[in-house]
């Protein structure tokens, strides 16, 4: 255990002796205050003139929702989604209670989770190249000419491109919030959960805490086979390329092939957790524990992978 968490600790420092690193943690800032500041110049143009009470787009969404729960092919997650939305918007109707505003700090830590697909992608550039540039490089054989075994050396690197993503994943929580902050401040509202039986008030913070665990989900599948790619075929710009290109159309062909019941068994049809609290499911058929299931079955096998080519390798040529 000792060796393994001083492998992690050098390689937690070579990971950011690399400008790339400090990069990644500054795009990401970046972008975040960006899009809150963009947000607020066209919320602000948009809607300039135009003043519509939170009573009416309550109401709205409520009937919305109601047409959504008459749909006789949705699912029980879905029924119990819709039904927790109505019964919140009839608690906030009937007792004056007012949701965030779009524009406001609590709603950016609240919507935060939806910016980890750019920790998904910086996590791929980590995840494809930290092995990799050990071959390109040809620091491997020194890496390996120590009395540690290999699976550790892989282990190590595996845990710190982990770590990395979640070290990401808790500034884009707090980057959004302080983003929020600045260009929204504090706004007026209160928090709704519905327990199942009855609506409550309840932390905006737990919320937005789950629903970046359930994101991060896709951050670590992804990141785990862009890491096997590095592995496999020691090529970085390989293992990156072809990972943020099933990023991007992995999720189309959940679309495609919903019909099909082998869809149910693809890898993208699960790295969103998330579906399973927003009411939308391109595929209904399956479960929470299913897709659980079924990552850590695709976890298993690519680590499997990674680490039966690692161990096999010959690195004297």
């Amino acid at each position: 255990m000792a060796n393994l968490l001083k492998l992690m600790q050098n390689e937690w420092m070579k990971l950011w002796s690399k400008k790339a690193s400090w990069m990644m943690v500054f795009l990401l800032v970046v972008i975040l205050f960006a899009s809150a500041a963009i947000t607020k110049y066209v919320n602000s143009t948009a809607n300039e003139g135009i003043e519509e009470s939170w009573q009416n787009v309550v109401a709205a969404q409520q009937e919305a929702n109601q047409a959504m729960l008459m749909d006789p092919n949705m699912n029980e997650a879905q029924k119990d989604y819709y039904t927790g939305q109505i019964a919140i918007a009839e608690y906030r109707l009937e007792n004056d209670v007012q949701p965030f505003e779009f524009t406001s700090m609590q709603q950016s830590v609240l919507d935060a989770h939806e910016m980890l697909s750019l920790v998904t992608l910086f996590t791929v550039v980590i995840a494809a190249g930290i092995t990799a540039s050990e071959f390109s490089q040809g620091t491997i054989k020194m890496l390996l000419t120590r009395p540690v075994r290999r699976w550790k050396v892989l282990t190590s690197k595996y845990l710190t491109t982990m770590v990395f993503a979640g070290l990401l994943s808790v500034i884009t929580l707090l980057a959004a919030a302080l983003a929020g902050l600045v260009f929204f401040g504090i706004g007026e509202g209160t928090f709704l959960v519905w327990t199942g039986s009855e609506v409550m008030e309840g932390s905006y913070w737990r919320e937005a805490i789950k629903l970046s665990v359930l994101s991060f989900a896709s951050v670590w599948i992804i990141g785990t086979f862009a890491f096997m790619l590095g592995t496999v075929f020691r090529s970085s710009s390989l293992a990156i390329g072809l990972s943020i290109f099933l990023m991007f159309t992995g999720i189309q062909a959940v679309f495609l092939l919903s019909n099909y019941e082998i869809i149910k068994y693809y890898l993208f049809t699960h790295t969103d957790l998330t579906q399973f609290y927003s009411g939308f499911m391109p595929v209904p058929d399956i479960t929470m524990t299913m897709s659980l299931i079924v990552l850590f079955v695709y976890f298993l096998l690519f680590l499997g992978i990674s680490y039966w080519t690692f161990s096999k390798r010959d690195i004297t040529a």
